[in-house]
């Protein structure tokens, strides 16, 4: 039995967990998966017995916890050698881009949230979230030029970079319309990737719904 178990929220809704979850697909690793629905009766008091930032996802090694998204990500890189590109350069990029996502894209994310099961919906385009995107197709069309000749993701082979974008990439798949052929491109890999699609077949299957989540209906 393996000794890493992630705590997560709704594959349908929770961003931050499919990050360190697609991550560790990638990586191979054998974990086993615990799931706290979000926002339902009890989930405050059970998702404190395995984190005191009282949210998901948490990483779990014995009696050690890792909490937030990043930090998991950076802490699997670590553990395996793997998961970040092995050139200094192409490395400080990918945690550059990883940072970015980290604590930017608060037009998108708030006006866009998560909803890995919906299709074809549509909320009014704002400045705000227009800049978003723009930045997002920017980011990754620089970094398939500079650094992707070795494979269809930002780095060549997949990284954290990857992962931490995951979301955008079902974000843009329920929202967006009028993207560069770049982006087309990488958003068709990311769709079709297999851990990608265990975790939107796993979604569609969920019955829990989150009203403030279900927009542009």
């Amino acid at each position: 039995m393996s000794d890493l178990t992630l705590v997560i929220g709704n594959k349908n809704y929770s961003s931050w967990s499919l990050r360190p979850w697609i991550l560790m697909k990638h990586l191979g690793l054998d974990f086993q998966e615990r799931l706290i629905p979000l926002f339902q009766p009890g989930f405050a008091d059970e998702i404190k017995k395995h984190t005191p930032s009282g949210k998901v996802p948490v990483l779990q090694r014995g009696a050690l916890n890792i909490w937030d998204s990043l930090a998991i990500c950076e802490y699997l890189s670590e553990m395996t050698g793997r998961g970040l590109p092995k050139d200094p350069e192409a490395r400080a990029v990918a945690r550059s881009v990883s940072a970015e996502m980290h604590s930017g894209f608060s037009n998108l994310r708030n006006a866009w949230p998560m909803n890995a099961r919906a299709r074809d919906r549509r909320v009014p385009m704002t400045p705000g979230v227009q800049a978003d995107i723009d930045r997002i197709q920017e980011m990754w069309t620089d970094c398939r030029r500079r650094f992707g000749a070795g494979g269809p993701w930002l780095f060549g082979e997949y990284t954290a970079a990857d992962a931490m974008y995951a979301p955008v990439v079902l974000r843009f798949n329920t929202y967006g319309t009028g993207f560069s052929e770049e982006t087309r491109k990488y958003l068709t890999t990311a769709l079709e990737d297999p851990p990608m699609q265990e975790w939107l077949s796993a979604a569609e299957k969920e019955p829990w719904k989150i009203d403030y989540s279900d927009v542009g209906l």
